[in-house]
């Protein structure tokens, strides 16, 4: 097919892929200016052209849906301790790990270690074995003094001499038992949210000191239904911050087995009962299935907490393929498409079959066409 053959109306799409969200979905769109002849008049005048070239890429296309960035796990420290006076508490937004004071109860630091058991006796040589115990185990060989010792549930002489060394290095009385209140557990580092009592208030066993969650990012979305198919535990995604320009890569942690009713409809397909307080939906009343993301780099949203994002789920790609300005496609009045390749100062039309399109790439194949072919495109 050439420039010079007879009469073919055509027109370059001058709009194609616009990104246009519909109910939290990213669709492409394909727009073009009113046919003109090549020789028409206006036709010369309408548009500067200038040239690309063919490129070989990887075309992503993706879908788009609104989340939430907020925090891993919800905790509660409770008191073991007893004495007069909360002497130190932690700010809220603090962090603290394994080993690091929590809070103090007259001048006595209670020290966070890590475990799901909560603390619940006073362990010592002699006391029954249990699961406590070589949770206490890790966590001493975890701060690096448990150099011979072996986890078990049983306290030894070893435990007995690294809870010493411990006690030593953190100003404690040196007594290699453990009483009730000197520790408290929780499965890893904290970062703070609520602090329940006051600085001097008397403390009381058993009662919340402090509220946390994990000092983990996460974002959490909702994927309409009829999309629930693009994605899987494993998946990566990229999560679009606050700002609507920062991108930083993530990972499907998990997703929901059990989806939420939207506002518009019931599990039996009538209209949906009054929903209750908090209850989700999708965009426009749809069902939708929650997912959860984990950032592959904290560091974008570090400063963050309880932010809208967006989280971008890949729908299509192709790999490896010819790729062309998509200002380069010409419309064919009989259907299709065709870009004209430039041939030192004179261009002739090839036919293309189209395949995804980017923002501002499409794929292509057709005859002749390979990386580094010059295409006309508008240049202004």
């Amino acid at each position: 097919m050439t420039a010079d053959q007879a009469g073919r109306r055509r027109r370059r799409a001058s709009v194609v892929a616009a990104p246009v969200v519909a109910a939290g979905i990213a669709v492409g769109v394909v727009l073009g200016v009113p046919a003109l002849r090549p020789d028409h008049p206006a036709a010369a005048s309408a548009v500067t052209l200038g040239s690309a070239s063919v490129v070989r890429t990887d075309i992503t296309n993706t879908v788009q849906v609104s989340g939430s960035l907020g925090y891993a796990g919800s905790y509660t420290i409770v008191n073991q301790a007893q004495g007069t006076a909360y002497t130190a508490l932690p700010a809220v937004g603090a962090t603290i790990r394994r080993g690091q004071q929590l809070y103090a109860v007259d001048g006595a630091p209670v020290t966070l270690f890590y475990g799901a058991t909560p603390e619940w006796r006073a362990l010592w040589a002699g006391v029954a074995p249990g699961r406590d115990v070589a949770q206490l185990d890790r966590n001493l060989i975890g701060l690096g003094y448990g150099a011979g010792l072996v986890i078990s549930d049983y306290f030894t002489d070893a435990t007995a001499y690294a809870v010493e060394l411990w006690q030593q290095a953190s100003g404690l009385p040196v007594t290699g038992t453990v009483p009730l209140g000197q520790v408290a557990y929780a499965p890893g580092p904290l970062r703070i949210t609520g602090v329940t009592p006051v600085p001097g208030s008397p403390p009381q066993p058993g009662t919340s000191v402090v509220t946390a969650t994990s000092p983990v990012p996460v974002v959490t979305a909702d994927v309409p239904v009829g999309q629930e198919y693009l994605v899987k535990a494993g998946d990566p995604v990229t999560v679009t911050l606050p700002d609507g320009v920062t991108t930083t890569p993530g990972v499907v942690a998990s997703v929901a087995s059990v989806a939420s009713a939207g506002s518009g409809s019931s599990p039996g397909g009538g209209p949906a009962p009054e929903a209750s307080p908090g209850a989700g939906s999708g965009p426009g009343g749809q069902d939708t299935v929650q997912i959860t993301v984990r950032l592959t780099h904290r560091d974008p949203a570090e400063h963050l907490d309880q932010a809208p994002v967006s989280v971008n789920i890949v729908s299509a790609q192709a790999r490896d393929v010819l790729a062309v300005p998509v200002s380069a496609l010409v419309a064919l009045a009989g259907g299709g498409y065709a870009v004209d390749v430039v041939q030192g100062s004179t261009a002739h039309l090839v036919a293309v079959q189209t395949g995804l399109f980017s923002q501002t790439l499409v794929q292509v194949s057709g005859a002749g066409l390979t990386v580094g072919t010059r295409v006309q495109v508008p240049s202004s």
